[in-house]
């Protein structure tokens, strides 16, 4: 692959893409979007206009090259649990197997994170008959580390019913924190050796300021909303995330993945359009970033498209903000 920067246009315009999950598998950059279905539904902050139904794959053999959709890879009908709303899928390779993991709402309408595996990076996938036992919310990112132990970190506010789990248990009428507490931070579970389960229930991840103090409820230029990820660059575990309402992707860091992780700044700024989901990837010497916007379709939120571009640290770690219209 030739890693080189391209304007930042829509890597396929012949369908809406979103959320998408790039990796590279078999020399080639793989990248695991939503696929947002044109209608004209509802749109509220539960995210019903978001009504996603199946998943395409697509690849680039580099970054000169066109990019190639694979088709439907898997379709909520195959899915025996869920009822509704494929959104914001990853993929991940261990025990020479393609995993793909999703949300999506169980029959009873609480979203569940659920597994279907392949031979190959581009699907068919086969679904798994349930979801994972003491999986909940949405936007599942999963690291396989360098010991080739895998974790997944989750979770997302309002539509994605984080807030909700306070208890543990799910109560459908639970509001976030006040303003003045600690932000609900993602969630972090280890998977079993077979990537089908977690090896250990789900931990919340906690993000802190450079003083060590809980970032609050309220610092919605810094407090996480949805859509982690987590790369590692030079012995750091990096956790991005959308804030959500003030529409930025911004980041911290810790030494190991369960954290805590200490804030760090802004990756990208404000985009066209309501949401902000991205991902990290390194190709060759270079990284880059993987997120998506509305302008293929004038900003309507659920018809939006993904895009890339080239991501740059500091010497001391931290990640240049990006302006997604700017040079």
């Amino acid at each position: 692959m030739k890693p080189s920067v391209k304007p930042k246009e829509p890597l396929v315009t012949h369908i809406y893409t979103a959320d998408p999950s790039a990796h590279v598998f078999e020399g080639k950059i793989y990248i695991y979007p939503s696929h947002d279905l044109d209608h004209d539904g509802p749109s509220n902050d539960n995210g019903d206009q978001y009504a996603m139904e199946d998943y395409h794959v697509l690849s680039l053999d580099d970054f000169d090259s066109p990019c190639v959709d694979h088709g439907e890879a898997l379709h909520l009908r195959d899915i025996p649990w869920a009822s509704q709303q494929l959104w914001a899928p990853d993929a991940a390779y261990k025990n020479n197997t393609y995993y793909l993991f999703f949300p999506a709402r169980d029959h009873d309408g609480i979203f569940r994170i659920g597994v279907a595996t392949s031979s190959s990076p581009a699907g068919p996938f086969q679904s798994q008959p349930s979801y994972i036992a003491g999986s909940y919310s949405i936007d599942p990112a999963v690291l396989v580390d360098e010991d080739n132990r895998a974790y997944m970190f989750f979770g997302g506010l309002w539509g994605g019913q984080l807030e909700k789990w306070q208890t543990g248990a799910f109560l459908p009428d639970a509001a976030g924190p006040d303003p003045s507490a600690p932000a609900l931070g993602p969630r972090f579970a280890e998977l079993s050796e077979d990537m089908l389960s977690f090896a250990a229930p789900p931990r919340e991840i906690s993000i802190i300021d450079e003083d060590g103090k809980p970032i609050l409820a309220g610092d919605e230029d810094r407090r996480y909303f949805e859509g982690p990820w987590v790369h590692k660059f030079k012995g750091y575990y990096y956790l991005s995330y959308s804030t959500g309402t003030t529409h930025k992707l911004v980041y911290a860091i810790s030494r190991n993945p369960e954290g805590p992780y200490v804030f760090k700044g802004t990756i990208l700024t404000p985009v066209i359009g309501w949401t902000t989901h991205h991902s990290i990837l390194q190709v060759g010497e270079k990284w880059y970033l993987f997120y998506h916007d509305c302008s293929l379709s004038d900003g309507v939120n659920h018809k939006r498209c993904v895009k890339y571009a080239e991501l740059h640290y500091n010497s001391d770690g931290t990640i240049q903000t990006i302006d997604p219209y700017g040079e």
